[in-house]
């Protein structure tokens, strides 16, 4: 007499084991995937430059990385390019570069920017800057700062808006990923305060 023909049923068990397993790890590559991009989106964003107002720094239609989470750790530095929301518009994103600190004075004339006395040298100016080239003796309000386009007279900024609050500023630009030719360091050319006051007569 012949046996029960049982072992097909257990033949199927590997087959059903391993297609377990394969939508197991296709799961967790799903679910790690979607923890990557939130983390990377929480972190960091992909800015568009549009215009020339950060020229020749930057250039219109540049691809930049910006930090989101560094100002989460520490205070904006005289010098960083930032991306900010203005005082009068929340739906634009601007990005200028941060010349003066809260609690600092500032005051413009003829195009020389003086901070508590003392002349900031500003070596990435691409022309003699003649449009808003003067200002009025200004104390930075406490946790706002004082930003402007380094193409000064192509720029709308702080000489228009305002100091702008901490919390208008989204993130600091990092390095450049567009065009290739130019990719990386945007921070070659920093600002320094000199050290011996400048009348501003």
């Amino acid at each position: 007499m012949a046996a029960p023909q049982q072992p097909a049923v257990a033949a199927d068990q590997p087959r059903t084991s391993a297609g377990s397993s394969l939508l197991r790890e296709l799961a967790e590559v799903v679910v790690l995937a979607v923890i990557l991009y939130f983390g990377i989106s929480f972190a960091v964003q992909t800015v568009h430059v549009e215009g020339l107002s950060m020229f020749a720094t930057l250039d219109d239609n540049d691809y930049l990385i910006a930090d989101k989470i560094a100002y989460r750790l520490h205070a904006p530095q005289r010098g960083d390019i930032v991306i900010l929301r203005p005082p009068t518009d929340n739906s634009k994103d601007f990005i200028k570069r941060v010349i003066a600190l809260p609690g600092e004075q500032l005051m413009i004339h003829d195009g020389v920017v003086l901070i508590n006395g003392h002349r900031l040298d500003e070596p990435y100016l691409p022309e003699a800057w003649t449009v808003f080239a003067n200002l009025a003796p200004l104390t930075i309000p406490p946790n706002e700062y004082f930003v402007m386009g380094d193409n000064r007279n192509r720029s709308q900024d702080s000489r228009t808006f305002g100091p702008i609050s901490r919390d208008r500023i989204d993130g600091r630009a990092w390095f450049r990923i567009w065009p290739i030719n130019n990719f990386g360091n945007i921070y070659s050319k920093m600002p320094t305060l000199e050290s011996s006051s400048s009348g501003g007569g």
